[in-house]
């Protein structure tokens, strides 16, 4: 389907839904969350990513969403693959965009996740970033991806802070691709009784035979297991990524898209759920560095360890 049909279908979507009357309240209440991944072929076209951004928006509310969660530079485009320089970087454009997601955030009455870049001032260059947009049409916070590849180092400034926000009662958090090699960053959220981790990557437009599309989803399996966190991952669909997953907080994977197309990824959170976790006992004071399950023996052969 070419861009130009995709965007009169997309827009004619959202303008039949904004037209009915008030959303009514479906959110399930506290402690449960109902929550949409999108992927799509994120671009440097800012006008092309909206347009994929606000219709999933706006599927994701008829499906009684209350958040929807987008890739890493989802509306932007990411700077060293998509745009080769930011210099001439349209952010009068970006920043329209983004007002009109900001808008569209108040009307449906939807939580959103977006993907972005945020300019610094003259000098100094920008964020990688996710935008917290609440249901009143709310920028409440920003994450920046603090683990920023020397690759994206070029391009970006690196974050220096977490980001926390609630919604139902459930606890949430947030991270950005290349943060998956830092376990550091999952521990810290566990500490803070963080329950979902929201994670944005851009693994499209792979070199056959990368190892990403193997060991991303892996990866992010052993940081949800280890930490009991459910993780919602999104990433573009550009040819040749690896799509959006659902993770448990045992670590399975509770569904994922099929690779290299858009579409969104709806799953359901209940707090009071119960998963395998064999860490549990241990975990609180392995976090506070009592890196053993049992206490240290006074006992000769125990301290000799070249005996047998």
């Amino acid at each position: 389907m070419s861009v130009c049909r995709q965007a009169v279908l997309s827009l004619g979507f959202i303008m039949i839904l904004m037209t009915q009357t008030a959303w009514c309240q479906v959110s399930p209440g506290p402690g449960k969350l109902r929550v949409a991944a999108s992927q799509f072929p994120v671009s440097a076209d800012i006008d092309s990513n909206a347009i994929w951004i606000q219709h999933h928006m706006a599927e994701a509310r008829s499906q009684s969403c209350d958040v929807v969660h987008f890739p890493e530079c989802a509306l932007s485009g990411y700077a060293g693959v998509d745009h080769q320089s930011l210099d001439n970087f349209n952010w009068e454009k970006l920043k329209s965009k983004t007002k009109d997601i900001i808008h569209l955030a108040d009307s449906l009455d939807i939580w959103v996740i977006l993907g972005s870049t945020h300019p610094l001032s003259p000098g100094n260059k920008p964020h990688n970033c996710l935008y917290v947009i609440d249901p009143d049409g709310k920028v409440v916070d920003r994450y920046d991806k603090r683990f920023c590849t020397t690759g994206d180092l070029k391009y970006y400034t690196a974050g220096n802070h977490f980001v926390e926000f609630e919604i139902n009662e459930i606890k949430c958090g947030l991270l950005i691709c290349y943060d998956v090699r830092f376990p550091e960053l999952y521990r810290a959220y566990q500490k803070e009784g963080v329950r979902v981790l929201f994670q944005s990557f851009y693994n499209a437009r792979q070199k056959p035979g990368s190892i990403h599309p193997v060991i991303m989803p892996l990866t992010a399996q052993a940081r949800a297991a280890t930490n009991s966190f459910y993780m919602s991952l999104t990433n573009s669909s550009a040819q040749h990524s690896w799509p959006c997953h659902f993770i448990t907080p045992d670590g399975l994977i509770a569904g994922k898209l099929d690779a290299d197309m858009p579409g969104l990824l709806v799953s359901d959170i209940d707090i009071s759920a119960r998963f395998y976790d064999a860490s549990a006992p241990f975990r609180p004071g392995a976090m506070q560095g009592v890196l053993s399950s049992g206490e240290a023996v006074k006992d000769p052969k125990s301290v000799d360890r070249t005996s047998y």
